[in-house]
């Protein structure tokens, strides 16, 4: 906390000695959303260079005066909350004065330039996010205050701990972690209970695109227990960009990616080869979107593409069909058949990217 507390005042110090000499002050953030700034690490996925290219907010400047105090009014907030040891979620500092922020997505990106400006991740600024993921099977952990936490008894997932970095005593006996990409498809399974059924395993889904504290429980059940974690995404390009934030992170948070990626995460399914080898008919498939069409064209750039030549084979699959598929297009073979036959058959032969 002395190191959160010091960073602030080192800010805080810059604006005053620009204020002595008759300056208008300016923040200096790093541009989290170029592309430029980022190098590709087979061992750590995107992360920002050193010596990135960076944006002044002004003090002196109409376009970014109000975003200079806003910063500033949620640099004081943090203040507080470290010198005094209490937490707060995103949600709470946009409802202490709405008016003056204006949105939600405001105070996100803010805090998130803090994180950047200042060097320090997001946890250690007090600043907790409102968790949406869920976890079910072979795991119990005990929560920062003591509570003692048992998915594996649960017919009903446990939401993903809104601060990852305090559960400790973790135990599991599973063979491996599988990521869900959607709450329906992870529901079904658990009706199921799959995760007991096949070999003992836990399951996560962010419920779409991953929230924070879903990616850093991730990275902490792989730093843990060290077992194959496998990704399960609808056949499509949206699908394909979560598994991508799992395994390799996402830009905007570069600047964190060392404790939030996963490079070892496979590519279960659904693989768009699967489509053609499981003869699911052409009907139960969706066309392709211009939108979708973008978004595969953009994944098949990225730097990781080129060194997953599998990948790059199953993406021009897509691009040629031009056709996407849901998890849910395998109950038209049988309404089970994902959980009896199409993961344990995946599991046992090897059938993974």
């Amino acid at each position: 906390s002395s190191e959160v507390l010091e960073a602030i005042e080192n800010v805080i110090q810059g604006i005053f000695q620009s204020l002595a000499q008759n300056k208008a002050p300016v923040l200096t953030v790093a541009n989290r959303t170029d592309w430029r700034n980022i190098e590709f690490k087979d061992s750590v996925g995107l992360q920002m260079i050193p010596a990135c290219t960076t944006k002044q907010i002004r003090s002196d400047c109409p376009q970014s005066a109000r975003r200079f105090a806003l910063m500033l009014k949620i640099l004081s907030m943090i203040y507080k909350m470290v010198q005094s040891n209490t937490y707060a979620t995103k949600r709470d500092i946009y409802y202490s004065d709405t008016l003056l922020f204006g949105s939600q997505s405001v105070v996100d990106q803010i805090i998130n330039d803090i994180s950047c400006m200042l060097k320090i991740p997001r946890r250690s600024l007090h600043v907790l996010s409102t968790t949406k993921g869920f976890v079910a099977g072979n795991l119990s952990y005990t929560e920062e205050d003591g509570t003692k936490v048992n998915c594996t008894c649960s017919a009903t997932a446990v939401t993903v701990p809104s601060n990852v970095q305090g559960i400790k005593n973790l135990t599991s006996h599973a063979k491996f972690i599988l990521i869900v990409e959607k709450d329906a498809t992870f529901q079904r399974l658990l009706d199921d209970d799959f995760f007991n059924k096949v070999s003992p395993c836990i399951m996560i889904t962010g419920r779409g695109i991953p929230d924070l504290n879903t990616r850093l429980l991730v990275r902490k059940l792989w730093d843990c227990f060290q077992i194959p974690i496998f990704t399960l995404m609808d056949a499509d390009p949206h699908g394909i960009e979560i598994m991508c934030v799992y395994k390799y992170g996402s830009v905007s948070m570069s600047f964190e990616a060392h404790h939030l990626t996963v490079p070892s995460v496979k590519w279960l399914g659904l693989l768009p080869s699967d489509l053609e080898r499981l003869n699911i008919c052409k009907d139960a498939l969706i066309p392709f979107t211009k939108q979708d069409e973008n978004k595969l064209a953009s994944i098949q750039k990225r730097p990781y593409i080129a060194c997953q030549p599998l990948w790059k084979k199953e993406l021009e699959i897509m691009a040629a069909s031009k056709l996407k598929a849901e998890i849910q297009v395998l109950t038209s073979l049988s309404s089970d058949y994902l959980s009896r036959v199409y993961l344990p058959n995946k599991l046992q032969f090897g059938g993974w990217l």
